[in-house]
């Protein structure tokens, strides 16, 4: 691959004139694509970084997630592998976390539909036959996690001397999950001259050191977030629940049945999750519609009409899906995920309490994002109140009280007399009182009063002292645990408890392989990361012995946690995990 003189870097305004995707050098069929997804304009990142990744030069992007860079990089890698050798892989793309690693897939798999490209995930915690499957038949696109990746190129499933560009994206995250050894095997086994593309979101020394190791004369690119006013937030009663990602589900719908808004605006991260949530409201009986990049303008206009109607009280949708849709004020704005920029979070529930009028936002997050939360806090100086998912007995006590004040307003419209004489009948075969109770128990249940509740488990809110504070202490490379450690140029250090203590609120689990395995802390890490779905950020101290391991990881996701490590590698081999007691034993 040719490399030309240095790019000078370039800071990005994040408003200007942005001229089409055509004039970026994209394909018809490309263009196609993106007009039938309704996209109408580029973003700053996909406004700098696709010419010169289609000119094939080397790249280092600076963007927050919320960006668009996943098309930056996507459109133009997926021209390339157009004219290039197929069903061998071209393109391969790494990822933290196997969420990421389904969302990059299905937005290359959107993205290349016209070009029939073909694209596998790979990542822990799916059975790895499908995947040995697919490679054997040949793809064009890899998207991995690290630790998968390295898995199949030790077992020779995934050959790398036909990729042509490799992708690193949310590189400080996957540092962040002690992934730079891995990176750096992986990166030695692909050609050296290849297309190498990386994107951060924040740009600390050891980042500067992988692209100085990896990437020749890159062009530089940093999309300058613009400057967010003290106040710029609207005045709406803002609230945070915490729980646990496997609940989220839940909380949502538990959430919406407390509050039941007239008119909600619901934001997901993908379009599968905007079906899939659409689909779970719906059948608790909530009115809601999907809106997002896969429908075409006649059922975008359906849905439009049904929600501005009141037909409709929930619409689901992603940023993507409502930028430049007339939405009427709302009277909630749900972030069923929330969105790493603060200017997106602002942009958001701006839709709701306007022109006086009274407005929430709701946000449900897992233990992984309080940080962004803090962030968005700091930079909006607007108070976000964290409080705990309403329990079933909350629940059934609201859903009587509505119960009660139905009875009351059709007790005050009167135009009772048809109904007094059925209840005149019936009461003379009982007490009245029973019969009135019997009324209040059929509309309770016809209001869903009746169907079956779980507790959601609660877990508690960690209020940094500091935005940047970094709250997992992670072992050297050697294998110890540190006892003081900190991010490059971030927070301040932490003591790290040893063997003999154990930090509140969590648990220590117990993984039967150590140094004499190969196992180093980031192992560990990357693995429950992956597997439990978990940002890296919530996990304790880590201690790797000769022939086992500790991992402190939050008590109420112990559980869940040695579930899915249960049923999966690490570094290529099953292992034994159970729960560590502290006096005297191990279970």
């Amino acid at each position: 691959m040719k490399h030309g003189t240095a790019h000078p870097s370039v800071d990005t305004p994040a408003k200007g004139f942005s001229p089409s995707f055509a004039a970026l050098g994209l394909e018809a069929a490309l263009l196609a694509t993106l007009d039938q997804l309704g996209y109408e304009e580029p973003t700053p990142i996909q406004r700098e970084a696709i010419p010169p990744l289609l000119a094939g030069r080397d790249l280092l992007g600076q963007a927050a997630t919320g960006t668009g860079k996943t098309a930056a990089f996507t459109l133009p890698l997926l021209q390339r592998v157009a004219h290039s050798a197929r069903r061998c892989p071209s393109v391969l793309i790494l990822v933290p976390t196997r969420e990421l690693a389904i969302q990059v897939a299905e937005s290359v798999t959107r993205y290349g539909k016209e070009l029939k490209i073909s694209v596998l995930p790979v990542y822990g915690g799916q059975a790895i036959g499908p995947q040995l499957y697919a490679l054997k038949r040949g793809v064009d696109v890899v998207v991995a996690t690290p630790g998968r990746a390295l898995d199949h190129i030790q077992r020779k499933t995934l050959q790398l001397k036909t990729v042509q560009t490799v992708v690193l994206d949310e590189a400080d995250e996957m540092l962040d999950m002690g992934f730079a050894e891995d990176l750096d095997a992986i990166l030695e086994q692909i050609p050296k001259e290849r297309q190498t593309a990386l994107f951060s979101a924040t740009m600390p020394p050891r980042i500067a050191s992988i692209a100085r190791r990896h990437l020749k004369e890159p062009v530089e690119i940093r999309i300058a977030k613009e400057p967010l006013k003290a106040g710029a937030a609207p005045r709406v009663h803002q609230t945070a629940y915490i729980v646990a990602r496997p609940h989220k589900e839940a909380a949502l719908a538990r959430i919406l049945d407390m509050e039941a808004p007239k008119s909600a605006l619901v934001f997901c991260r993908t379009r599968i999750e905007v079906d899939e949530l659409t689909a779970m409201l719906t059948g608790r009986g909530h009115r809601a519609e999907a809106i997002h990049g896969g429908m075409n303008q006649s059922q975008r206009d359906r849905v439009m009409n049904a929600f501005r109607s009141g037909q409709t009280e929930l619409l689901v949708a992603t940023d993507v899906a409502a930028r430049g849709l007339d939405i009427p004020s709302v009277s909630h704005v749900v972030n069923y995920d929330l969105p790493t920029s603060p200017e997106s979070y602002v942009h958001r529930i701006g839709r709701t309490g306007r022109a006086g009028r009274e407005g929430a936002a709701i946000t449900v997050i897992d233990p992984r994002e309080q940080r962004l939360l803090w962030n968005i806090e700091q930079l909006t100086k607007a108070k976000i109140v964290v409080t705990p998912v309403p329990s079933v007995a909350d629940l059934r006590t609201k859903r009587l009280a509505r119960t009660k004040s139905a009875v009351e307003e059709v007790l005050t419209s009167g135009d009772l007399d048809l109904f007094r004489a059925v209840v005149a009948s019936i009461a003379q075969a009982g007490d009245p009182a029973e019969v009135a109770a019997a009324a209040l128990k059929l509309i309770f249940r016809l209001q869903g009063g009746e169907r079956k509740e779980q507790d959601i488990p609660a877990i508690p809110s960690r209020q940094p002292e500091r935005p940047s504070m970094v709250r997992r202490p992670m072992g050297d490379s050697r294998g110890r645990t540190v006892g003081m450690m900190q991010r490059e140029g971030q927070g301040r250090p932490y003591n790290v408890p040893g063997r003999g203590g154990r930090t509140a609120g969590m648990a220590k689990v117990y993984i039967g392989a150590g140094r004499e395995a190969g196992i180093r802390p980031g192992d560990l890490v990357g693995a429950i990361a992956n597997e439990a779905g978990l940002n890296s950020n919530v996990i304790g101290s880590v201690e790797v012995m000769d022939r086992f391991s500790l991992v402190e990881v939050p008590e109420v996701m112990a559980r869940e946690i040695i579930q899915a490590l249960g049923r999966t590698r690490i570094k290529g081999q099953k292992v034994g995990v159970r729960l560590f007691l502290e006096q005297g034993g191990r279970r």
